[in-house]
This record gives C-alpha cells, sequence and structure tokens, in this order.
C-alpha cells in the first residue's frame, strides 16, 4: 500500500517482517562465548552480593566518630538507593552476557577493578568515592555505557572514555585475566586518580562509616568474577559464532544494501564496528551516546530522507551503521530497510521503536526486514536465564529500574518465540496502525513549498482563525461540514470534522488531512453563514475527546493521570491535619501542581509505573514523587510550559454551491 503524494512520488506502508539469525553454541569447540553461557556462570552472577550498589546495607552502627549533618545527607540517600541499584547491576550483567562476549567480559573487569579500588580504600582507612547511586541515570534507554564504565570523565574526556586506560602493565585485555594482585596495584592507582585530579568528580566518605562486612563482601564478588574470566580466557574474534553470522548477513546477503544494526551497549557498538572493518567491509561505522554528533552519522548513513546527499558525499556516506539505541528515536533512518537486532531488548517495544526508525514516510521499499540473532537450539536457554533473574529479584526484593516490560508478567517466553518462529506482526505495535502523521503532514508542506517558496513566507505569516471554503461533493461518509485545525492548552495539534448538524464525522487524523487536501489553484468560495458556528462546535469537540482521553494529563491509564488522580484525592483528605508519618503536605500540593502542569521525565513515569502496578499505598506514592522533586527529576518544567488556552490555527468550509 502506498500514498500518493506530489510530483507523482508515492510513500509506502512497508510490511515489517521478522527473520531470525541463528548461530551456534559450540562448547566442546573453544567458543568463549558458549563457555560462559555455561551454568557455572549463571550461577556466579546469582550469587554475587554486589555491595557497592547497595552501600546503605553496610552502615556502621556505632561508627568511631559520629557522621558530620553533610555525611549523614549522603549516607541518607545511599539508603534510599537501596534494592533498586543492585537489581539493575545484576540484571546489566546478564544483558551484557546476552549481547555477546566482549562487552560481557569488559564488564566483569571493570566491576573487578572497582571492587578493589573500594578495598583499597576500606584497607587503608581512608576515604570511599562514591560514584552515581541513581538507577534512573543508568537506564540503557538514555545511557548505553557500562553501569562500571560509568565513572565521571575528567575535563576534555568524552564520556565514554573508560575509567581503567591506565598505563598499567596489569590492566586485563578483553577477555584476559590477570591475579589478584595485579588488580589491587592497578586499583591503588586508580584510587590515586580519583583522590587527585578527579576529586570534585566524586562524593567521598570515609571509610569508617561503613561496617567491616562491606570488605568481606567485595572481595568475595571480585574473587568470583575473577574465577568467570580465568573460565573465559583471552577472547578469540576469529571463533566468535555470533560476530560471524553477522559478517555474512552484511558482506554477503545483503552486500549491496544499507543494513543498520542495533545493540544496547557501547561497548558491543564499538567492537562490532573494528571488527566488521578488519574484515573487509567497507563504509561502517558506530554510533553510540559517546558520539559528538549521533546526527550526522545519521545523514551520512540515511542522506536521501534528511536531504543531505551533498553532505554525505563530501563526508563519506555509510552502508552499515552499528547503533545503541542512541538512533532509536528522532532520527530518519528511511534509506534503509534493514534491521538488524543484535541483541534483543527485553521490552519488546524498544524493538518496534528500532523498526519504527526506518517505517517513516519516504520509505521506498514495501518490506522492511528485522533480523534478530537468536542462539541456534539456544532460546530455551535465553527463556530460562530471564526467568532465572526475575526469581532473584523477587527473592532479594530487587527491583528492576528500567523499563523491563517482559517483567510485568511471569512469562516472557512468547515474544521470543514468536521472534524465533518469525511470526508476522510481532513487530508492528499498537502505535503503527496508520501512517507516522507527523511526517506525512511535513511532507505535504515540503512539496508545497519545494513548489513555489513564496509560500513559506505567506503561510507562515498568516494570523491566527484564518478560514477558507471550498466546493465539496458531499457522499454518505463525507457530508458537508467544517474542518477545524486547533491546538489544545497542552500544546497538542488535533483536527475534528464537523458536519451540518456539528456532530463528528471521524476522528481519524488522517482521514481528516486527505479531506483538506487541494491543488493549489482551486478556487475560494464565499463563506457560508454556518461556518464560524460549525467551527466553535469543532472546538467543543475536541476539548471534550481531550478531557476524555487525558488531555492536559495525558491517556487516562497513564502514569501522570492516575498518579495525578490519587495523590489530588490524597492531599484532599490531607488538608487541615498535622499527619505525624507520611509526606509533607506543603511538599506533596507542589508536586502535584508540577504533575498537572508538566510533563513527566521518562523516569519518573517508568518508576510511578511500577509503583502504581505493585499496589504501592498512596503515602509511598506521596514520598516518591517528594522524593523526585527534590531531585529535579519529577516533571520537564520549561518556561512557559504551564497550562496554555487552545488556539484556533485554521479552518476549512466543506460545502456545495448553493442556488
Amino acid at each position: 500500500a502506498f500514498l500518493p503524494m506530489g510530483q507523482g512520488d508515492r510513500f509506502y506502508f512497508p510490511v515489517r517482517v521478522p527473520k531470525k539469525v541463528e548461530f551456534a553454541l559450540d562448547e566442546g569447540g573453544g567458543d568463549a562465548y558458549a563457555r560462559l553461557f555455561a551454568p557455572g556462570v549463571v550461577d556466579t552472577i546469582d550469587e554475587l552480593r554486589l555491595p557497592r550498589y547497595g552501600l546503605g546495607n553496610y552502615l556502621a552502627r556505632k561508627p568511631s566518630s559520629p557522621p558530620t549533618a553533610a555525611e549523614q545527607r549522603e549516607l541518607d540517600g545511599l539508603s534510599r538507593a537501596g534494592q533498586r541499584l543492585m537489581g539493575f547491576s545484576r540484571t546489566n550483567l546478564f544483558k551484557r552476557l546476552e549481547s555477546g562476549g566482549p562487552a560481557f567480559l569488559q564488564s566483569v573487569e571493570r566491576h573487578v577493578l572497582r571492587n578493589f579500588v573500594f578495598l583499597h580504600a576500606i584497607e587503608q582507612g581512608i576515604e570511599v568515592p562514591i560514584g552515581t547511586q541513581d538507577v534512573e541515570d543508568l537506564d540503557t534507554r538514555y545511557t548505553d555505557q557500562d553501569v562500571d564504565g560509568l565513572l565521571p570523565p575528567a575535563e576534555g574526556e568524552e564520556l565514554g572514555d573508560r575509567e581503567q586506560a591506565t598505563d598499567s602493565e596489569e590492566r586485563p585485555r578483553v577477555g584476559g585475566f590477570a591475579t589478584e594482585e595485579g588488580y589491587r596495584r592497578a586499583a591503588a592507582r586508580v584510587y590515586g586518580r580519583y583522590a587527585g585530579e578527579r576529586r570534585r568528580r566524586f562524593k567521598w566518605l570515609r571509610s569508617s562509616l561503613f561496617a567491616k562486612e562491606l570488605g568481606g563482601d567485595l572481595l568475595f564478588d571480585a574473587r568470583k568474577l575473577l574465577g568467570i574470566l580465568a573460565t573465559a580466557g583471552e577472547w578469540d574474534a576469529e571463533r566468535d559464532a555470533k560476530l560471524a553470522a553477522l559478517t555474512r548477513l552484511v558482506a554477503e546477503t545483503h552486500h549491496d544494501q544499507k543494513v543498520l544494526v542495533f545493540t544496547q551497549f557501547a561497548d558491543t557498538v564499538e567492537y562490532l564496528a573494528a571488527q566488521l572493518e578488519a574484515r573487509g567491509v567497507e563504509a561502517v561505522a558506530g554510533v553510540t551516546a559517546a558520539a559528538a554528533n549521533p546526527t550526522e552519522l545519521a545523514w551520512r548513513f540515511s542522506p536521501g530522507s534528511n536531504d543531505k546527499r551533498a553532505f554525505a558525499e563530501k563526508q563519506g556516506e555509510l552502508r552499515v551503521l552499528i547503533a545503541t539505541d542512541v538512533l532509536s528515536e528522532g532520527q530518519n533512518l528511511q534509506d534503509c530497510a534493514v534491521i538488524v537486532n543484535y541483541d534483543l531488548p527485553w521490552a519488546i517495544i524498544r524493538l518496534i521503536q528500532r523498526a519504527g526508525r526506518v517505517d517513516r514516510i519516504g520509505q521506498q521499499a514495501d518490506t522492511i526486514l528485522c533480523y534478530s540473532f537468536l542462539p541456534a537450539e539456544g532460546l530455551e536457554r535465553i527463556i530460562n536465564l530471564r526467568g532465572r533473574i526475575r526469581r532473584r529479584l523477587r527473592e532479594n526484593a530487587e527491583v528492576v529500574g528500567a523499563d523491563e516490560a517482559f517483567f510485568e508478567d511471569d512469562d516472557d517466553a512468547q515474544p521470543l518465540e514468536d521472534l524465533y518462529n518469525e511470526k508476522a506482526g510481532i513487530l508492528d505495535g499498537e502505535a503503527d496502525t496508520e501512517v507516522d502523521l507527523a511526517s506525512y503532514a511535513y511532507q505535504i508542506w515540503k512539496n508545497a513549498i519545494d513548489a513555489d517558496p513564496k509560500l513559506e513566507r505567506v503561510i507562515g505569516g498568516m494570523p491566527d482563525v484564518v478560514y477558507a471554503t471550498r466546493a465539496h461533493a458531499p457522499a454518505p461518509d463525507q457530508p458537508e461540514g467544517v474542518l477545524v485545525f486547533l491546538r489544545t492548552a497542552d500544546g497538542n495539534d488535533a483536527l475534528a470534522w464537523v458536519d451540518e448538524a456539528g456532530q463528528s464525522i471521524t476522528e481519524s487524523q488522517q482521514t481528516i488531512l486527505r479531506a483538506a487536501a487541494c491543488p493549489p489553484d482551486t478556487p475560494a468560495h464565499p463563506r457560508d453563514e454556518r461556518h464560524h458556528a460549525l467551527v466553535a462546535t469543532g472546538v467543543e469537540l475536541l476539548a471534550a475527546e481531550e478531557k476524555r482521553v487525558g488531555g492536559q494529563l495525558g491517556r487516562p491509564n497513564g502514569a501522570r493521570s492516575r498518579t495525578y488522580d490519587r495523590l489530588k484525592r490524597y492531599a484532599d483528605g490531607l488538608q487541615g491535619t498535622l499527619p505525624i508519618f507520611g509526606p509533607n503536605v506543603e511538599a506533596l500540593t507542589k508536586a502535584i501542581q508540577d504533575i498537572y502542569q508538566y510533563p513527566l521525565r521518562q523516569g519518573a513515569a517508568d518508576s510511578l509505573n511500577r509503583m502504581l502496578r505493585s499496589g504501592a499505598t498512596d503515602e509511598e506514592l506521596g514520598a516518591r514523587v517528594i522524593e523526585l522533586r527534590n531531585d529535579d527529576r519529577l516533571s520537564v518544567v520549561e518556561e512557559g510550559g504551564q497550562t496554555q488556552e487552545p488556539r484556533i490555527i485554521c479552518s476549512m468550509g466543506l460545502f456545495g454551491q448553493r442556488s
């Protein structure tokens, strides 16, 4: 199916076709990745105590010197972080294991080194450098760096620079391993950098404020992880079956097509880009959150959809782009129709969003191929592995701090099995039932101003409430009436089509937009006497619809609307009382006002959704929104972002000629 556009162009609604890429887990052939998927490695990750992510559990009951007021504030913050960071860290290790051997082994190496940095401080009786303790900051939708690589960068460094890039001869190579003593020497040097040139990049707490069990658990985890490194041995990319399968896909199956490869981790991007280039794949690049300008790489990969052909020719057009989810939203990549999921996010919506980067107006292919890597005869391993993680998190009361949609129920096998069996429709998604309307409208506008550049100035100078009327031949599904274009109080664009009786004809925005279409030379007709009254009716209908679906607060079943409704009732019941326990009424009221006036940050929406699903009390919900607001993580507060009056942008009358 396609839409006929201006200048004879056709814009297709392509079919998303899921396809699997199988690779062998050769446990008997020296395949390091197969050894990493062994039960013993999974058991080790299960057994980790992860003390650095649960520091609030290791506070000394009676420290030799009581904490200062400033130290106490930091200690209180560690307690709040609690089990959220531990759950995130454990899950992150499993995710990186699924991604590939190099990413997992790098994470293990960093984890070991960070543990020994802490141990160095504890054993020397000096201050401990505290890194980020907020799981929302580590959400892989927004940062694709390793949880253990996310140490604050020094001046002039990029975010992606690796902390263990020391001059130490003991520094482990990817998949290599060093002795415990070697790690201890490297940790001492790293600590020196942190305490010197990087001191202001950390929060610092006296090691005496922590119980002695902290050191024991740090050493326990470090030795367990050193065992994994010893088991894996040296990583050999030449024996990486998963990499070999990707190489065949890119260099042989689709050697003459653009290919967009997605992975969750920056380390995997760097590994794949370097290895593909070494194997003779040309015009390949990687893009992560650390890239100086991801958009420019998108232009080089998809110059046609971004109108950047000259730029791509000058900088070098790309055929293969390997990216983290930094490119899964907000970029036009329609020059490509082949997507590869090198690893699988645990939320199916992420796969749908990835496909949506190329399935937009301007896509010329009638089919989009969506490959997913799944180990041959290994699907059960993944399903069982993820099931074990869920059980472990529940047993430890650990909470996952990211968009783990598969954790909403007890069975994530079905989506994986559907991908493995290449089931049609698995990647379509509820939001993709209609063409991307914004892209459709933009293309109409672009076609118009390309044909007549003066229109940009003329239309841009028109006032609000401008109107027009054209001749219309009524039909049963297209009666006479008025089309209304409104900007709602929440800043959303909305269209209405009202008939002569003031009834809505359709709520499909695409159908209304098509009904408004007409050539530039269409003659204007005098305004019908009913025009303005029907426009007013259309505004009332749109306002009612906005209220029905949540309007200012979004969907009624969304986190923002549900949280607002519950806390508004709760706060109203607290008025005039002085609760001994529970949230401060004044602080709660301010947080509720922010929820009403401004959109939630994504991390806040995720956090509140989890609380709403888990049956949190009003008191717990109130305490959480206050905490988020105090940390400036609740809402996107922008100048002039408060509720505005709706604006009638323009309207068009559709009436037959009258005698």
